[in-house]
């Protein structure tokens, strides 16, 4: 008899439907790809949906193989677009999920699924991540973990963590890779034309600087960078703005944005150029000098480091157009 591996899908209230839906679909097309391969006796997926009911207690609620014995081998907790549940609404998903993880269970994540497994405790002093846009949030509620919102995927043997809304499809090629092998991993992005070689979301990730920190001098130069788009702009000038001393206006300036001076200037500068590479044809030199770079070679070098892609590569993934550069 086919060996039969439970991967249940953990339906908390918000949890993101298209995402339950989307990993039922894409587990059974590997089954069917890996049922193509009967002289490799391959286990079957089998796919069930948790929630819990009005005394919550996580039932069942669907079930892709019904009447059949199964080994329970993963349990993910699912994206949520909306504003996570509160912690006590939350806790019996939670309790549950630390009764399968001490099971022997691997525990995963999508997104916002992050904060449920956080909240179990488990996550402490080990890597993980979750959408670039809640990075910060996770870290200052869970100080203990260790997120890195770059990774799109971070397989950390017994936990495996996502990062954006859409890496379910990620994720679920990781799983089947691990349940089902290399080859079904890729025949089953290739049938679903999903990119198997995704493994960063820093390109994504856009600047978000803090603006409710309540340092009204910081606030000020602040609002001063951005009309200036960072150029052209010096210590000296800004902790003029500020009203402050250098020193005393750089502990200020680090202790209010997590960021120096010159890197805030930098992931200024950084998002001015995505914007110009994204919806204009002008050459990464002409967008260089724009955002204030003097040389384009250091241009080009730090917006590799801080996005991830070149500047040419960015354009030929993001631009409006494909547009070469001059």
């Amino acid at each position: 008899m086919k060996t039969m591996l439970e991967i249940g899908l953990l339906l908390y209230p918000g949890a993101q439907l298209a995402a339950a839906h989307g990993l039922s679909d894409l587990f059974a097309v590997a089954n069917r790809l890996a049922a193509e391969h009967a002289d490799a006796d391959l286990p079957a997926l089998r796919v069930r949906h948790w929630s819990a009911d009005a005394d919550s207690e996580i039932r069942c609620t669907w079930d892709s193989h019904p009447d059949v014995e199964s080994r329970t081998a993963v349990v993910i907790a699912l994206p949520c677009i909306g504003a996570l549940p509160a912690a006590e609404t939350l806790q019996p998903f939670v309790d549950w999920l630390s009764l399968r993880h001490a099971a022997g269970v691997t525990l995963c994540s999508v997104c916002a699924g992050a904060f449920v497994l956080a909240q179990t405790g488990l996550l402490a002093g080990r890597p993980l991540t979750t959408h670039w846009s809640l990075a910060k949030d996770l870290g200052e509620r869970y100080p203990e973990v260790k997120v890195d919102a770059d990774k799109l995927v971070v397989d950390d043997g017994d936990i495996i963590t996502a990062g954006g809304v859409m890496a379910w499809t990620d994720l679920g090629l990781t799983l089947v890779d691990r349940l089902l092998g290399p080859t079904i991993a890729a025949n089953t992005a290739s049938f679903l034309a999903l990119d198997l070689t995704r493994h960063s979301q820093q390109y994504f990730r856009r600047f978000t600087p803090r603006l409710t920190h309540g340092d009204e001098a910081v606030l000020k130069v602040q609002r001063w960078l951005k009309r200036q788009d960072a150029r052209q702009v010096s210590l000296p000038a800004m902790a003029a703005e500020a009203g402050l001393g250098e020193r005393t206006f750089l502990r200020r300036f680090q202790q209010a944005t997590g960021l120096r001076p010159t890197e805030y200037c930098q992931q200024l500068r950084a998002a001015k150029a995505r914007e110009l590479l994204e919806l204009t044809n002008r050459s990464v030199d002409q967008i260089a000098w724009e955002v204030g770079y003097q040389d384009p070679a250091a241009f080009r070098k730090v917006f590799n480091k801080m996005v991830g892609l070149s500047p040419t590569d960015y354009r030929r993934r993001f631009g409006r157009r494909s547009l070469g550069e001059t």
